[in-house]
């Protein structure tokens, strides 16, 4: 065979090394594919529900790094922390059949310890399937407890009695409730109305009780102040009249003492000292 017909192969080692490299980026990016899909970082304030090819597995995982089987393995996270939920515009009715229209406010959490049982039972839309038609019934079934008037001064116990029913109703459905506040209660026009003109009368006769009870005390005062100024002016009358007889005996007195005391005798309660004392001085004054 002549040296024409002789093909030479020859290999480009640029090649060989681009293959290489592709090769070798290939398997990074494959391993790399496997480590990030058997990774789930779970949230703070949250749990993650392992599933295993969609079926719930029961393990939960914790807030942070969590390793899974990748491709086989997969996590829901759900959320654990208090979340507040409003109802507004509940219709019921009192004990003494008023219309009663109310909004409620809940502060909740999902009991971490069974979020498991609560994505493979009841799902994630659980405010609209559970939160809701058990505020609903627990609204209904206090209020008609207690009459219209009642649930205005009672508010607070109403509002706990809600609390320890609605509290009973969702912990069977893996929901803890944390508070509950009853933002409003709304009445119709004629039991406002009604409400107001009772309050107005009350307002009135503590006004007249207070008025009454002001009047007798302004005449006991009235009247103790008379007894004094009577009572004065008898102690005032007293010592007079005991001057004015003091006086016409200094007058008429001879000056000599008397021989003996009889019970109507006039010395008797007399000072006879001061006597003397005033007589001489009375004599003296006419001398001069």
């Amino acid at each position: 065979m002549s040296d024409e017909n002789k093909k030479v192969i020859t290999i480009n080692p640029n090649k060989k090394k681009i293959k290489t490299i592709i090769a070798v980026c290939v398997a990074v990016l494959a391993v790399a594919i496997v480590v990030i899909a058997s990774i789930t970082i779970v949230p703070a304030g949250h749990k993650g529900v392992t599933l295993n090819m969609g079926a719930v597995t029961g393990a939960v995982m914790n807030e942070g790094i969590n390793f899974k089987i990748p491709f086989v393995q997969s996590a829901e996270v759900i959320d654990v922390r208090v979340k507040k939920y409003e109802s507004k515009d509940n219709s019921s009715a009192s004990k003494d059949l008023q219309t009663v229209k109310s909004s409620i406010a809940v502060n909740y959490r999902v009991d971490q310890d069974h979020v498991s049982d609560l994505y493979q039972k009841i799902g994630m839309s659980y405010e609209s399937t559970v939160i809701n038609p058990a505020i609903s019934e627990c609204i209904k079934s206090v209020t008609s407890r207690y009459t219209a008037e009642e649930l205005i001064t009672k508010r607070t116990e109403v509002s706990e009695e809600m609390k320890n029913f609605l509290q009973e109703k969702l912990s069977e459905k893996y929901i803890l409730i944390d508070s509950f506040n009853i933002v409003n209660l709304d009445f119709t026009d004629a039991f406002n109305t009604a409400i107001e003109e009772k309050q107005i009368a009350e307002q009135n006769a503590l006004k007249a009780k207070y008025d009454l009870e002001r009047i007798k005390t302004e005449a006991e005062q009235a009247v103790t102040k008379a007894k004094g100024e009577a009572e004065a002016m008898k102690l005032k009358n007293e010592q007079i009249s005991q001057n004015i007889i003091y006086l016409e005996f200094i007058n008429k007195w001879d000056g000599k003492m008397p021989t003996y005391y009889g019970s109507d005798n006039l010395f008797l309660g007399l000072d006879m000292s001061k006597a003397q004392t005033d007589k001489n001085s009375e004599s003296s004054k006419t001398e001069g």
